[in-house]
This record gives C-alpha cells, sequence and structure tokens, in this order.
C-alpha cells in the first residue's frame, strides 16, 4: 500500500485563509459566545490551563492564536509581575479587541499578528508557549507543533488547551448532539454566521484523539502528558522540551 499524499502546500494556505476570514467575521460576538456555548465552564478550562503554563514560573510567554485574548489575560493576571507575556494571532480584528480588553484592565500584554505555522520569533525565545482552542484550526498540526518547539528555550513548557473528539459512551453521544445540532442554531442566530458554527463541530469531531495528539507531540521531541477536563470534554496536553 502506498504512503498517504501530503495535502498540497495550496490547500494549507487556503484553509489558513478561510478560517482567518471566519474569525475576523464572528470576532465582535466571539466573547458572548464562549461564554453562553459553553455555559462558562470555559473559565475553568483557562485555570487550568495557566497553572500548567506557569508552573514553571517562565519570564517569556507567548499564547499562540490567542484571538481575542482570554487566555493571555488569564495569563497575565496570575503570572510574577516579572514574566512577559506576548499574545499572537493571524486575525487583526481579534487582536484589536484583546488590546481594548487588556486596556480596560490595565494589564501589560505585547499583542502582535503572526501566523502560528511561520511564528515571527527567534528560536528560543520563550520559556512557555500556550495555545487555547486554536490548534485544531492549524493548517498542518505537525509544522505548528514545530514551530512551537522552535520558538521554546530547553526546559521550557507547551501547554495546548483544546476539544477533542467526544469519546465513546452515553456521555460523548449527549454531547456530540449538542455540538452537531444545538450548537451552530444558537451560534449561527447570535453572531449571524451559521457557516463558523458549522465549522466548530466539524473541527472538534476531525481533531485527533487525544493519544494521537500526544504521539505527534512526543515525535516533536516533547516529553508530553495529557489531562482530561469535565468528562473528556476539553483537554490539556502538556509537552516539555528537555
Amino acid at each position: 500500500m502506498s504512503a498517504p499524499k501530503k495535502p498540497p502546500v495550496g490547500d494549507k494556505q487556503d484553509k489558513g485563509r478561510e478560517v482567518q476570514a471566519m474569525f475576523a467575521s464572528i470576532a465582535p460576538r466571539y466573547d458572548l459566545l464562549n461564554g453562553v456555548l459553553s455555559l462558562g465552564v470555559d473559565r475553568m478550562w483557562r485555570r487550568a490551563a495557566a497553572a500548567e503554563a506557569l508552573a514553571l514560573a517562565p519570564e517569556r510567554l507567548l499564547d499562540v492564536a490567542t484571538g481575542t485574548g482570554d487566555f493571555a489575560l488569564e495569563l497575565r493576571t496570575r503570572a510574577d509581575a516579572r514574566t512577559t507575556v506576548v499574545g499572537s494571532d493571524f486575525v487583526p480584528e481579534m487582536l484589536e479587541i484583546a488590546r481594548r480588553k487588556a486596556g480596560a484592565r490595565r494589564l501589560d500584554i505585547v499583542f502582535e499578528e503572526g501566523d502560528a505555522l511561520g511564528l515571527p520569533y527567534a528560536d528560543g525565545s520563550f520559556d512557555a508557549v500556550t495555545c487555547a482552542f486554536g490548534f485544531r484550526n492549524f493548517a498542518d498540526y505537525a509544522a505548528g507543533l514545530a514551530e512551537f518547539w522552535r520558538v521554546l528555550a530547553p526546559g521550557g513548557r507547551l501547554v495546548i488547551l483544546e476539544f477533542p473528539p467526544p469519546a465513546p459512551g452515553l456521555f460523548g453521544d449527549v454531547f456530540r448532539f449538542y455540538f452537531q445540532r444545538v450548537l451552530p442554531r444558537i451560534g449561527g442566530l447570535i453572531s449571524g454566521n451559521a457557516g463558523a458554527y458549522t465549522y466548530l463541530p466539524e473541527s472538534v469531531l476531525a481533531f485527533p484523539p487525544p493519544e494521537r495528539l500526544a504521539q505527534l507531540m512526543r515525535a516533536t521531541g516533547f516529553r508530553t502528558r495529557y489531562r482530561a477536563l469535565t468528562f473528556g470534554i476539553a483537554g490539556i496536553w502538556v509537552g516539555d522540551r528537555l
């Protein structure tokens, strides 16, 4: 059997442009929808992931696919005063909202435009890299992990907070029904973009199972562990660069 063909580079670029346009269109309602659709549980998930990212007391921290900055804000609030927090995203409309939120709370965070598959930072620039609910949107998971590895200093830590596919069983079936039938309708009504909230469950169902992502992280070089949150609705992958 021949090896599967890699997607053409153009396909990855097309996906990146589509994701960029989609998030630009829902940016004004993004925060409201996150709270409504997760029933507020997303805040607990962010706190748990922030604790993992800050456990080694990083001095330089990068939040990739920062969006409207909620996780960067969580990190800045909990981090030591000497920690520099940088948020990177390739959707300018999201970054503008993030800057306004940080300014309103008088939190010192640097928000910069950048593509996760080609981060504009030198090798070993950060002691910790995080990515909350953005990794599944990457056009190339292996390339994204390679970039995380590249910009991390030796001894640094990667933390990914993401939605794994619903696990088999009754709870997974109920969650799958909510994701596929209920969430797109609510999201479409509030955001005015039904396509964006059809994409969300599709992206989760297409995401690698927890162990498969852990394998990709280990193949990149990370020492990896996984922690399920709220019956597996969300999960935290921790990768240490030795």
